[in-house]
């Protein structure tokens, strides 16, 4: 059923959902789909008439985004699932992305394509291990908005208190302030996204609360900055083969716009094609500008010639890559690192939709709380470090002074992510 705020014709943006698995990521999507009219109340029933036969009671509300017969059996996301929704000012795509850290590849997909981020903090268990970890990707991928839902106020032991709510708010602004957003920007939502409380409904249950719901919070994010007069940056997320189309590249447009008829290059693959046609949610459109995601119709290559990880721009400013014989200088934060780390390490870089082994080739200068120390012999949690990389096949990615949207990376090893960097010089031979 159509929502009384949609018209496809306003300003779209993506909106992803993120943090710890439990604290009710996707309850809280499908309550906000609920209670702002996107769904019926029978859809919830039949899910949750599902959800109790499979022993998982109060589960109606999550089947709505956790489609996958594995995430229900299991009662967590796994893929990133999409829908639409609508406020009165904006239309927005929905990503409910996983929280369980054998995921968290598919949420970094998944934040890469949003400007927003709601990150879920459940008021009985505070920040743990995955709310640090997307709050730092979350900055790392560009999400510029950020909204704290402080969920599960209704469960036994917090009760509705304001001081709970205020604990949980001082550890998620320490966070904040560690990844690098302004927490006093930050809008923090007292919620039961169970019962329905401060989601799209005012509760009564919170008198000493007189801040926003969360739907009212998602159409007052401001609006991102569009860098439509750069050149065109827009990582390929997947290439498909479709009958009767041909090759069909896929991605989030970072800057600038894309025009049929123009001849767009691919870097590293080193691939030009011209795009034939482009399409945006099941329209076809002759041009599209950053924030968009698009599918594109390319002439003359197949999908082997392209691959996820690649960016297209144009001739005149083609996307930047780093050979696996060249480096590049990055800044990076060290997170959560289980051993000292030196000279050789060689995490995997996640950078817009790249991943790729890069190796540690000189440590630079370190700065932690005792200040900073040229040329250290290695690196532990908590450190920063300007450090000397060589990835092990090229990768695109571009400097921070150019190109801040594709200058980000998370580093990951091991199933989690260990650190978060930017790239400042690249070193072309």
């Amino acid at each position: 059923m159509p929502s009384e705020w949609e018209d496809k014709s306003k300003p779209h943006r993506n909106i992803v959902f993120i943090g710890h698995v439990d604290h009710g990521k996707s309850t809280t999507v499908g309550r906000l789909l609920l209670d702002s009219g996107h769904i019926d109340q029978h859809v919830i029933d039949k899910n949750e008439k599902l959800a109790a036969e499979s022993g998982k009671a109060g589960f109606g509300l999550a089947y709505v985004m956790d489609g996958l017969k594995e995430e229900r059996e299991r009662g967590i996301t796994i893929d990133v699932a999409h829908k639409e929704f609508f406020t009165p000012k904006w239309y927005w795509t929905i990503i409910d992305a996983p929280g369980h850290r054998d995921f968290v590849k598919n949420m970094i997909t998944g934040a890469s394509q949003a400007d927003t981020a709601v990150l879920l903090c459940a008021a009985n268990d505070g920040v743990n291990a995955q709310t640090r970890e997307h709050a730092f990707l979350a900055k790392v991928l560009g999400v510029s908005g950020l909204i704290v839902h402080v969920n599960k106020m209704d469960i036994s032991g917090v009760d509705w208190s304001e001081d709970k709510y205020k604990e949980a708010c001082s550890q998620v602004s320490d966070l904040l302030k560690r990844a690098g957003f302004k927490p006093d920007d930050v809008p923090m939502i007292p919620a039961s996204s169970l019962n329905g409380d401060n989601v799209f409904k005012k509760s009564d249950k919170c008198p000493w609360y007189n801040g926003p719901t969360l739907f009212e919070a998602i159409d007052a994010m401001a609006e991102p900055n569009k860098p439509v007069d750069k050149p065109l940056r827009l990582p390929i997320q997947d290439v498909y083969k479709i009958g009767g189309i041909g090759t069909v590249p896929v991605g989030k447009i970072e800057t600038g716009t894309l025009n049929t008829g123009k001849t767009v290059v691919f870097n590293p693959s080193q691939k030009s094609a011209e795009v034939r046609s482009i399409e945006m949610h099941h329209t076809i459109v002759t041009s599209a500008g950053p924030g968009d995601n698009v599918g594109f119709n390319v002439r003359g290559l197949s999908t082997t010639d392209i691959r996820r990880g690649d960016v297209a721009g144009y001739a005149d400013s083609a996307p930047t890559f780093v050979r696996h014989d060249e480096t590049f200088v990055g800044q990076i934060q060290l997170m959560d690192i289980p051993k000292v780390v030196s000279v050789g390490y060689t995490p995997v870089f996640h950078a817009h939709t790249a991943q790729v082994a890069v190796k540690f080739m000189e440590l630079l200068e370190k700065t932690n709380k005792a200040g900073k120390e040229p040329n250290p012999s290695f690196l532990k949690t908590g450190d920063a470090c300007l450090i000397r990389f060589q990835p092990t096949k090229p990768m695109a990615i571009e400097q921070m002074d150019t190109f801040p949207e594709l200058s980000r990376f998370a580093i990951r090893d091991m199933g989690k992510t260990v650190a978060a960097g930017v790239c400042l010089k690249i070193e072309k031979k």
